[in-house]
């Protein structure tokens, strides 16, 4: 008997991870929903962690790949699939399961047919088996999808290469002053004083001083608006839409008094959390920035923006697919409106870091300047090797930067300053 043979479907061991993948792929590229809106719905929370990470894993694949998948699927079909028909989609599944997860042939086939009936069925064995036949390969960087590729503009293809792997897992620590010690005993590699980097796929959970609050997950870019406050030495900050709570944790841990301010109540429980595993103090504000008024204003303003986040590319391929000129728009208007409030908040000689994880310049330097603040240019000394300021002053990062190092997220970051 043949494999798989006389089963029923519900009998084939992972399939329902790849039900779960397909659900996710419908739902990002039919519906616009992210990866993260979409997870929940899509395992129905019955998968076990491990399928539950496959499903993420697949599908994140296709998003990041899904140009050159379909370019395979297209050489080999008579007439074009639409891109909407079922049986694409499981075929960029399959694929993604053979050429980026490894997994067997064979094993790929069992799994994804059954996820189809009668003559689709057919055609995606077909298909399938004449790209393996034929040794079908991707090229070393994946092709961004061609309205992504003209807004990006000369830095696509770097940033492109960025995006062909996931990013490794970055830990920014509690107390700097212990980089080398933790660096040694998490067998990481540190980029900055503070900063811990290790392969990706590591287990958070299990790691030393995840219990003892020693460090919190956030990526090395992620890292650089609060970094480029200095220390607070008892000073007050406003930490901005501040869930779910990364750059609160660091100006706590540097010294500076945090008044963490963010309009969603799930979200900021998780910034209370992570306050009360790394033992850091700061005053969590539920409330809509547009509305809410300081009673007195701040000696420092950390505004990381809600944005359309394409700077996260790497762990959420999704933006590739979703973002387009409407949503870039609609954000950009909502960061003018936020710089003008949060700019009217400051003590004179206060700063304001203005940051956004955006490749868009719709989200970025296009909202300088900023009325009742300068621009209070950001050094090449105050930045991590490899990094430099524009000429302006302010900070683009993106995806194809330090990639001999595993990469960095893409942020746009300018400091501000009150001089009145």
């Amino acid at each position: 008997m043949k494999r798989n043979e006389g089963k029923r479907p519900a009998e084939i061991q992972g399939l329902e991870a790849r039900r779960a993948a397909l659900r996710l792929l419908d739902a990002v590229l039919r519906r616009g929903e992210t990866l993260d809106q979409a997870s929940g719905a899509a395992t129905g929370g019955l998968l076990t962690s491990s399928d539950s990470a496959l499903a993420r894993a697949i599908a994140s694949e296709v998003l990041r790949w899904l140009v050159d998948f379909d370019a395979l699927i297209d050489s080999a079909t008579r007439l074009r699939l639409a891109d909407d028909a079922k049986v694409r989609t499981v075929l960029r599944m399959m694929l993604a399961q053979w050429l980026r997860l490894e997994t067997p042939p064979h094993a790929v086939v069992a799994t994804g047919l059954a996820l189809l009936t009668g003559g689709p069925r057919r055609l995606a064995h077909g298909v399938f088996g004449a790209l393996v036949r034929g040794e079908a390969s991707l090229p070393p960087v994946p092709t961004l999808p061609e309205p992504v590729a003209e807004r990006w503009g000369d830095r696509a293809p770097v940033i492109a290469a960025g995006l062909a792997e996931p990013p490794p897992l970055d830990l920014e620590l509690r107390d700097p002053s212990g980089t080398a010690s933790w660096a040694e005993r998490l067998g990481g590699e540190s980029l900055a004083p503070g900063h811990v980097r290790l392969p990706r796929g590591t287990a958070v959970t299990d790691l030393a001083g995840f219990a003892e609050g020693e460090w919190w997950v956030q990526d090395l870019a992620a890292s650089l608006p609060a970094r480029l406050l200095g220390p607070g030495e008892g000073r007050r900050v406003l930490d901005l839409c501040a869930a779910p709570g990364g750059k609160t944790l660091q100006l706590a841990a540097a010294g500076w008094q945090v008044t963490a301010l963010d309009i969603s109540k799930r979200r900021m429980e998780r910034l209370r959390e992570n306050l009360a595993r790394t033992g850091l103090d700061a005053e969590v504000v539920v409330a809509d920035a547009l509305k809410w008024q300081p009673q007195e204003p701040f000696d420092a303003i950390l505004l990381d923006a809600p944005c359309t986040a394409t700077g996260t590319a790497r762990r959420h391929p999704d933006v590739l697919h979703r973002i387009g000129e409407r949503q870039i728009g609609e954000m950009a208007e909502l960061q003018e409106r936020l710089l003008e409030r949060a700019s009217g908040w400051l003590k004179p000689g206060g700063r304001l870091i203005y940051a956004t994880c955006s490749l868009e310049p719709e989200e970025g330097e296009q909202r300088l300047p900023v009325a009742n603040v300068e621009l209070d240019p950001i050094r090449p000394e105050e930045l991590p090797g490899g990094l430099a300021p524009a000429s302006e002053g302010w900070l683009r990062t993106d995806p194809g930067m330090l990639a001999d190092k595993g990469g960095l997220d893409g942020f746009f970051i300018a400091r501000l300053v009150n001089k009145s």
